[in-house]
């Protein structure tokens, strides 16, 4: 699933999660694609089947389009 960074870094800070956020905007690409960058979202501490149920509940806003 490919997703955008700055949607990424925006859900993090609206969660209060600056520090991830900061992390995900200097090693991240701009178009995220949790298969590719897997290994990075781990190391970042972040859970590709979370960040999907998160995109999968609306919190992303508009990125997702049925």
């Amino acid at each position: 699933m490919k997703l955008d960074k700055q949607e990424l870094v925006k859900l993090l800070r609206t969660e209060g999660d600056n520090d991830t956020a900061d992390k995900v905007e200097n090693t991240l690409p701009g178009e995220i694609d949790t298969d590719r960058d897997g290994d990075a979202l781990d190391a970042l501490g972040l859970d590709r089947t979370q960040l999907m149920a998160k995109l999968a509940g609306g919190s992303f806003g508009t990125t997702l389009s049925p």
